[in-house]
């Protein structure tokens, strides 16, 4: 039986100065590291193919729809779950190096410069999943989702505790969504500017961490 779509819900504004430092930063990154996005989309294109990106609805602030991009990690056409475990099968080899040094989100860039996203808030969640979100936990999408933020910070913990489940979206929604919102709750109560730029310096080291050590997360 075909769901439902969630009722239209009231934006959380974002505020002004938040937003500048939202398209500030973002320019800044992708003009630094636009030598990096322009090897990493070859790099895609030569191991796993075209397309380099990959597009998906996520749900934005208020409850409405935006595409958001990634760079690819599985094949064309993949089907599965709508959650990824650190072991998922359908992530290829190239996608497994740049999920685990997080270099898939980048393109993600250019969402906060386009307002759909902001860079420190709740974990972008695709359309279906939100749906089926417990109603009390349904405020999540008032809010503007994030390029990085609390759960985002431990997402590879997340996608641990993935592996291995008969039904991980079962999983996901019943046990990991309850303990996100409980966190980004607790951001959200304090989201500030100095408390924006803190996750942004965390989110730096969460991201180098890999990178230096091969592996391994919180």
């Amino acid at each position: 039986m075909t769901r439902r779509p969630p009722r239209p819900l009231d934006p959380v504004r974002l505020r002004p100065s938040l937003r500048l430092l939202d398209v500030l930063v973002a320019a800044a990154l992708t003009l630094l590291l636009a030598p990096l996005l322009a090897l990493l989309a070859v790099l895609v294109c030569a191991t796993n193919g075209r397309p380099v990106l990959f597009r998906q609805p996520r749900v934005g602030a208020g409850g409405r729809e935006f595409t958001l991009y990634k760079f690819r990690s599985m094949p064309r056409d993949s089907t599965g779950p709508g959650v990824t475990g650190v072991s998922d099968p359908r992530v290829t080899r190239t996608g497994r190096v740049l999920r685990r040094l997080s270099l898939d989100e980048l393109p993600q860039l250019w969402n906060v410069l386009c307002g759909d996203m902001t860079l420190v808030g709740p974990r972008p969640e695709i359309p279906d999943l939100a749906r089926r979100y417990p109603p009390d936990l349904r405020w999540l999408f008032r809010h503007r989702p994030g390029l990085t933020g609390p759960c985002q910070l431990r997402s590879r913990y997340y996608a641990a505790q993935l592996d291995g489940r008969a039904d991980p979206e079962e999983y996901y929604l019943r046990v990991l969504v309850p303990q996100r919102a409980a966190q980004d709750a607790e951001f959200l109560r304090h989201a500030t500017l100095w408390t924006v730029l803190k996750y942004i310096a965390r989110t730096i080291v969460y991201v180098i961490r890999p990178a230096l050590s091969g592996g391994g997360d919180n």
